[in-house]
């Protein structure tokens, strides 16, 4: 049984949306703890609710970012994870975290990577006149929001949209990519060759 760590800074819907679909597909692996850097981060009471075990570790209480991390990695590592899943959570990790997690930490950026990495995506997204907009899953790597890219989900950028509206839509199609992008990790179904992930079985990456 894979065991999954999931960090968030806030409501942490998409860590919602892994725990429930993990439990309705019964797959081979469990949430067993989501981990937050902020003490009054909403998804904790819905984590503890489930039974799952919860943990905060402040950044605000490190003098740097290195300390911080090296105190998350610690905390993450007690629960001795196949697999760690950023869902909205809102700090900048260093290299030394990074490749400590490599090839089992993954992320959810809500743009078309390698679009629009950083903050605003959706108001960048509208600003330059693009049609299509949606959310990406990568690997984690040094470079931000750069990691080789595991799935994507395309949505129209509608006339008139604003920046909300998008985001909305959006955040729906991360709701069921997010998960399935990490059942297939924990379940040993991707290949990583040449900075190229593809899935073992042949199953569509793309999410429309």
């Amino acid at each position: 049984m894979k065991r999954i760590v999931i960090l968030i800074s806030g409501r942490g819907s998409n860590m919602q949306a892994i725990v429930r679909a993990c439990a309705a597909e019964r797959w081979s692996a469990q949430v067993v703890a989501v981990v937050s850097n902020r003490a009054d981060a909403a998804g904790l009471a819905f984590a503890q609710r489930q039974g799952i075990a919860t943990a905060v570790v402040d950044h605000r209480a490190y003098a740097s970012r290195e300390d911080f991390d090296a105190a998350l990695a610690s905390a993450i590592e007690g629960y001795a994870p196949d697999a760690v899943a950023l869902a909205g959570f809102m700090r900048i990790l260093t290299d030394g975290f990074v490749a400590r997690f490599a090839g089992r930490l993954v992320n959810v950026h809500p743009s078309l990577l390698p679009a629009f990495t950083g903050l605003h995506t959706h108001r960048r997204a509208i600003e330059a006149g693009c049609k299509l907009a949606g959310a990406t899953v990568h690997f984690v790597t040094p470079a931000l929001d750069h990691g080789p890219i595991i799935a994507q989900a395309v949505v129209p950028v509608l006339p008139g949209d604003t920046p909300e509206a998008l985001s909305a839509r959006v955040l729906e199609r991360e709701h069921v990519m997010y998960p399935r992008a990490l059942s297939w990790l924990v379940h040993d179904q991707l290949r990583l060759d040449g900075g190229v992930v593809t899935h073992t079985q042949g199953e569509p990456q793309l999410f429309l």
